[in-house]
């Protein structure tokens, strides 16, 4: 075909065009127009975003309490944020500002008070360790530490269930002597270091398989760091307000020391952790993964890169000094009654965010001898980070706060009457549940400190020795595995972009059952010795 041809059939093709669009073209782009933006705008995501404020107002004009007003406005700000943050209309971080204008609006508390929850010191904690956590990470410490544990534990074939057990083995046991939510951050850049030497995307059909223990990795440094907290007192401070309301209440009773609960809480950690490591390979180890996971972490290449690293400058011992640092000032500031600890040099005053601020504002004195001038860490370095994290954190204070004082906590706390007919075996199970509930919308702490007193005058008109209560709502207080905002940990492992909230429930609800069942075995027996409920209070 010649050049003519080709442009005379262009030209004849051009003519058939009309300039103007007919009318019935006019009519089709107004009706399809009008269909896009009723489409737009009859979305679930708008649903979603409609829900909040409609449970809101369901429960302000339906629901009736028999209490303060400011209860029932409580329990509606709840149902907004929590239908919020389960399905993520609004992005996670802006919904844990909602207390902001939420609170002030519903009569609940002042923008002054709502705002203070948004620093805190657990917050200050989170801080400190953050950074840190940012400096392994940029000297690659997290991947020296990394390789080492894969090179140990992986086998050669790689063994997932071996290898799972190693990394959350290692987190259990480091939470044993430091805040979970320390334990989470130190542990989890050291995960995810092991992750990324896993292929991201679908690669032959094998994506399926990686991103399961991708999941399972994640999942399990955040639950190990909450059950290897229940080992000591120094673990958790859900563990410390315990022993403090245990010795408030009854200054003439026997004091619980560091081994008493150690003898108690290390075997019931040690049930859960078991439970939880057989969860997490049936659900995500299946039986051909180690042939798979073999091609990203050969044994023997491990081997190789760990001798390319070399050995550890300047810059990594002292980071690695600082952190050792934390970890004794973590573990010394407050032991027991004959082991007061060095907080008391400071009359209480000073907390674990105290010494993680303290240790992270090391990095930009200490030299790291790379470079004339340049420090461990310059806050350029520090950009990345998570601020959405503390956001979430002040929003779990913040609600803490307001279901305390609106009076919701005292509706709540009438429920629990029931507990004066249960038999003797049901008690602790029936608690723990209860506390396993509750700390899934409040922090660990504010569920203690609600729940503990009343199961103290529960136990008395039972005529029931208190620990029989107390112990098992504590340690349910520390069952928070369904939903991010459960605990500080979960937001860690939550921001990684390896788990959803289904993958949290889905692992967390047998995890939760398999403690609520050792704890219902072990209280009344382990316990009964360990603690002498069977004896009465002095």
């Amino acid at each position: 075909m010649s050049p003519a041809d080709t442009s005379s059939d262009i030209i004849s093709d051009e003519s058939k065009i009309p300039l103007l669009p007919v009318h019935d073209q006019t009519i089709q782009r107004r009706s399809s127009s009008h269909s896009s933006l009723k489409d737009s705008l009859l979305t679930p995501a708008n649903f979603y975003i409609l829900l909040g404020p409609l449970l809101c107002a369901i429960i302000c004009l339906l629901v009736k309490l028999d209490a303060p007003v400011n209860s029932r406005n409580m329990l509606a700000i709840l149902a907004w944020m929590f239908s919020w943050w389960l399905t993520e209309a609004v992005p996670m971080p802006i919904t844990s500002m909602a207390p902001l204008f939420l609170f002030p609006f519903f009569g609940i508390a002042s923008a002054d008070n709502v705002a203070k929850s948004y620093m805190d010191d657990v917050i200050a904690l989170v801080l400190g360790s953050f950074i840190l956590a940012l400096a392994v990470e940029h000297y690659n410490i997290h991947k020296r530490l990394a390789l080492n544990i894969t090179h140990l534990f992986c086998g050669d074939p790689v063994k997932p269930p071996l290898l799972l057990l190693g990394i959350c083995g290692t987190t259990a046991f480091v939470s044993m002597w430091m805040h979970n939510v320390a334990a989470a951050v130190i542990m989890m850049p050291v995960a995810t270091g092991i992750l990324q030497r896993l292929p991201v995307g679908p690669v032959q059909g094998q994506n399926n398989v990686v991103g399961k223990f991708c999941k399972a990795v994640v999942l399990g440094v955040i639950y190990s760091a909450a059950v290897g907290g229940m080992s000591t007192l120094t673990g958790t401070g859900v563990n410390l307000i315990l022993v403090g309301m245990w010795k408030s209440y009854f200054p003439q009773a026997n004091p619980i020391s560091f081994s008493t609960w150690f003898f108690f809480g290390f075997p019931l950690a040690l049930v859960i952790f078991l439970a939880l490591w057989a969860i997490l390979c049936l659900l995500y180890c299946s039986r051909g993964s180690g042939q798979v996971l073999s091609a990203y972490l050969d044994r023997a290449h491990l081997k190789r890169e760990l001798e390319t690293l070399g050995p550890m400058a300047f810059a990594e011992k002292s980071i690695l000094a600082i952190f050792g640092m934390l970890i004794v000032l973590w573990m010394t500031r407050s032991l027991t009654d004959e082991i007061p600890g060095w907080g008391a040099l400071f009359n209480g005053r000073a907390g674990d965010g105290t010494v993680s601020v303290m240790m992270a504002t090391l990095l930009f004195i200490i030299p790291s001898k790379k470079q004339k001038g340049e420090k461990l860490m310059d806050w350029n370095k520090c950009k990345k980070l998570p601020w959405n994290i503390i956001l979430l954190l002040g929003a779990g204070f913040a609600i803490a706060d307001g279901v305390r004082t609106s009076g919701l906590a005292d509706v709540l706390s009438k429920a629990l009457d029931f507990l004066e007919e249960a038999p003797y075996w049901a008690i602790a199970p029936i608690v723990c549940l209860i506390s396993a509930t509750i700390t899934e919308f409040t922090s660990n702490n504010a569920t203690t400190t609600l729940l503990v007193p009343l199961l103290i005058q529960i136990a008395k008109s039972m005529h029931a020795h208190p620990l029989l209560l107390m112990v098992p709502g504590a340690i349910g207080a520390q069952f928070s595995f369904l939903l991010p905002t459960g605990t500080p940990s979960n937001i860690v492992g939550f921001t990684t972009g390896h788990i959803e909230i289904k993958d949290m429930i889905k692992t967390g609800l047998p995890l939760k059952i398999a403690g609520i069942t050792a704890l219902a075995f072990l209280m009344p027996t382990l316990g009964a010795y360990v603690f002498r409920t069977n004896g009465e209070v002095q």
